[in-house]
């Protein structure tokens, strides 16, 4: 063992530092967190025992034990141990839990940050250590303490009050509430249409687009318009030309990379930071986490001499651009290239294109303006008052737009004031309003940046757990369609055509499901602070307020604890059953009895009869794109004629389809095979079967050997062995084809039982 040891969190990381260091360093990763707030206590006492200020128990992961054993070996035999762990306040807090389970002295143990894993960065972050800061660990302790406390204390509330409601978080549940809002409010617009003339004219052998600057309310209206342009003229009276300079944007934040690598990639918040994280550890980018729109002084005079020698003097432009953000502690330099001459990097396609994205931004964010010439050329009629405009853009000098977002030019014919043009064609097409646009991910996260929500180590997560949570989900419809009116003008007639087009699609958009919408409603009507934009910033910028020894971890947490425990002492007196809306849809005209659409354990369903009735109630789940508040008595009809017998399978089976929890399926015996391309009132026999067939077949080939009760299946995990009840993994040197049935019975036997859901261990506690 060397004289010195390093602990980071990361074994990329750690691979990577031990390169630059010396033959005296070892470097060993903690593999991210060791320890985490208990379940409970050996005591009985609180985890978080809010009346003995917040004091905290914390435990060792359990898969983390074999790892503390051999770095407290490894401390032993070092001479001195560096704690090299993100910048972050999350790496701050893994440093002290560090020290806390090794027995280091948090005081005196040498702790060494820095930005980017490059030679320079960690030789000269080795020769300037200090120790760990417990304010940025408190305000780390303090982020937890809080999201634990409403995660305890409110999700137990959300599983009793909430038909089918799971848990509600801290920083989710505003997210949640954002794309439910945005949800009401495109069920709430009303589209109204206007008619939009464009034109195509030609001089000379060059043809010329222009558009009416004229909308008409009515189709009358725009009929009797391209009426008047029958035997017109058309004239050019002026041609306006506008010099524009367009500058380059910062260099990415965390925040700005994930928007961007959305929107021009495709890519989801998760996606880019685990790329990103790879690309930091491999000492390509900076530091992934951060607000900073920084560069420093080096990456600057760096990038100022590869641009001059690679595209010339003229296309270089230095520029310091300012960090809005006043959380300070994160905010160090922006993400950026470690090395600018460095154009690819090793790894998946993914992180190429990632690393590509980040290196043109910061390459143009200190690149020239770009010189632009926009044209405006106004054409008159000579039958009417109404003019037509076409307008281009010329790009007179690049600048930055020769590495990122450059586009084609948008040339027009060498036109001057008095100029006559022909009109080739004319068409007034009908155009809708659209209404707000649901957010995509990218979308979201600059939502909640903007309202001071979350913070650079924390967007992923909040978009990741909504949809983890069910309560969003990424929208798959392309849309449906809607007729358009299109007039032209054709010789001395005018043709109407109908047309379509889609509108409404959701498709890659967040999408609020109605778990979500039911939980960001029963959270704003009785604990209203949790949803609170404004609340959920304040708690921000004090948790930055600790990290920066302006307020007492204590005095925050005892502020919000407070008042949000009186709201959950008071929860007792909600009544589940006007939670969530409930609608009486119409009468059933077979049986006479009212169909209802409310709001179950699995989601929005229909409901034939009450629970008064001789007979039980009837369940249907709700027709797809149907909501309580929309669902018509013809839909609901449709909905209770499933399970519906499609016919039979070869061997005389009934196959019978309908709509479960996870949606469309059908059923032979006890088999279940999912028709989500399928509606199940009109999916054919032999569609029925194909699907049948070849569920069949996957079931064959999942089976290694069947032994009646007990079976040794290949999962999505591996093989193992299951009884239906229990589940037993296979050793890695034993061959699954080769277990026998008493073999496998003996290692379902000694398999760890199947450990109850939460909502399952609070009946089994009941009873």
């Amino acid at each position: 063992m060397s004289k010195n040891l390093v602990i980071v969190e990361s074994p990329a990381k750690a691979k990577t530092i031990e390169k630059y260091l010396g033959s005296d360093f070892t470097v060993l990763s903690s593999i991210g967190h060791i320890r985490s707030i208990a379940k409970k206590t050996k005591d009985g006492t609180p985890p978080i025992d809010v009346k003995n200020g917040f004091k905290t128990t914390y435990e060792v992961d359990s898969e983390k034990k074999k790892v503390i054993a051999e770095l407290k070996k490894a401390v032993k035999a070092a001479e001195t141990v560096w704690l090299a762990t993100d910048e972050d306040r999350e790496g701050e807090a893994i440093a002290w839990h560090l020290c806390e389970v090794l027995g280091l002295d948090s005081k005196k143990t040498k702790r060494i940050v820095f930005h980017e894993i490059t030679k320079s960065a960690i030789e000269e972050a080795v020769k300037h250590p200090r120790t760990i800061d417990m304010k940025l660990v408190e305000a780390q302790q303090a982020r937890q303490i809080l999201d634990r406390i409403v995660g305890f204390e409110l999700s137990p509330v959300v599983w009793q009050k909430v038909p089918g409601g799971k848990s509600a978080g801290r920083v989710q549940s505003p997210a949640v509430r954002l794309l439910v809002e945005r949800e009401r409010e495109i069920t709430a617009f009303e589209a109204s249409a206007k008619f939009k003339v464009a034109a195509v004219f030609t001089s000379g052998n060059e043809e010329l687009r222009a558009d009416l600057t004229t909308r008409f309310d009515t189709e009358e209206q725009a009929r009797a318009f391209l009426e008047r342009l029958r035997d017109a003229q058309y004239t050019v009276t002026d041609v306006t030309k506008n010099p524009s300079t367009r500058n380059p944007a910062a260099p990415f934040t965390t925040s700005t990379l994930q928007q961007e690598a959305n929107s021009k990639l495709g890519f989801s918040s998760k996606a880019t930071m685990a790329s990103a994280q790879k690309l930091y550890q491999e000492g390509r980018i900076t530091y992934m986490r951060t607000d900073s729109v920084n560069l420093s002084g080096q990456a600057i005079a760096a990038t100022a001499d590869y641009i001059k020698r690679l595209y010339g003097i003229q296309y270089s432009t230095v520029r310091k651009f300012k960090t809005k953000s006043a959380s300070a502690q994160e905010a160090h330099e922006a993400i950026r290239p470690t090395d600018i001459t460095r154009e690819s990097v090793s790894g998946s396609d993914y992180d190429q294109k990632l690393y590509d994205l980040i290196r043109r931004r910061t390459l143009a964010s200190q690149m020239a303006p770009a010189q632009l010439e926009k044209t405006t050329i106004t054409i008159t009629i000579s039958t009417a008052s109404e003019v037509f405009e076409a307008k281009g853009e010329v790009v007179v000098f690049d600048g930055f737009l020769r590495v990122y977002g450059g586009k084609d030019d948008t040339l027009l014919p060498a036109l001057s004031s008095g100029d006559t043009v022909s009109l080739y064609s004319v068409e007034a097409r009908q155009l809708f309003n659209k209404p707000p646009a649901r957010y995509s991910e990218g979308a979201l996260v600059k939502r909640l940046e903007d309202l001071g929500i979350g913070r650079p180590s924390t967007y992923a997560t909040i978009i990741n757990t909504v949809q983890a949570r069910g309560y969003a989900a990424k929208g798959e419809n392309e849309g449906t369609p809607r007729d358009i009116i299109v007039l032209q003008l054709l010789g001395d007639d005018i043709d109407r055509e109908v047309v379509q087009e889609k509108t409404g699609s959701d498709r890659g958009k967040l999408v609020p499901t109605p778990a979500g919408e039911l939980i960001s409603d029963f959270l704003t009507d009785h604990f209203t602070q949790i949803v609170d934009y404004g609340f959920t910033a304040r708690v921000e910028e004090h948790f930055d307020d600790i990290a920066e020894d302006k307020l007492e971890r204590n005095q925050m947490l005892e502020e919000f604890y407070l008042p949000f425990h009186q709201l959950i002492a008071g929860s007792k007196d909600i009544d589940r059953s006007k939670v969530g809306n409930s609608r009486e849809v119409g009468t059933d005209p077979k049986t006479g009895k009212t169909i209802t659409a409310r709001f179950g354990r699995f989601g929005p369903m229909l409901q034939l009869g009450t629970a008064d009735d001789v007979d039980k109630p009837q369940f249907a789940p709700m027709p797809n794109g149907a909501k309580i508040e929309t669902v018509t008595l013809e839909q609901a009809v449709e909905a209770f004629k499933l399970p519906r017998v499609v016919g039979q399978t070869a061997d005389g089976q009934d196959i019978k389809a309908n709509i479960g929890r996870f949606g469309p399926y059908i059923q032979i015996g006890k088999l279940f095979v999912s028709i989500k391309d399928h509606d199940p009132r009109d999916i054919s026999l032999e569609d029925a079967r194909a699907l049948y067939e070849a569920k069949l077949k996957a079931e064959a080939e999942k089976t290694i050997a069947d032994y009646g009760a007990v079976k040794v299946l290949n999962g999505r995990y591996g093989p193992y062995i299951t009884d239906g009840k229990k589940n037993a993994k296979i050793p890695k040197d034993t061959d699954p084809k080769a277990i026998t049935e008493a073999e496998a019975k003996k290692l379902l036997s000694e398999a760890p039982a199947k450990r109850a859901s939460p909502r399952g261990r609070r009946a089994k506690k009941a009873s």
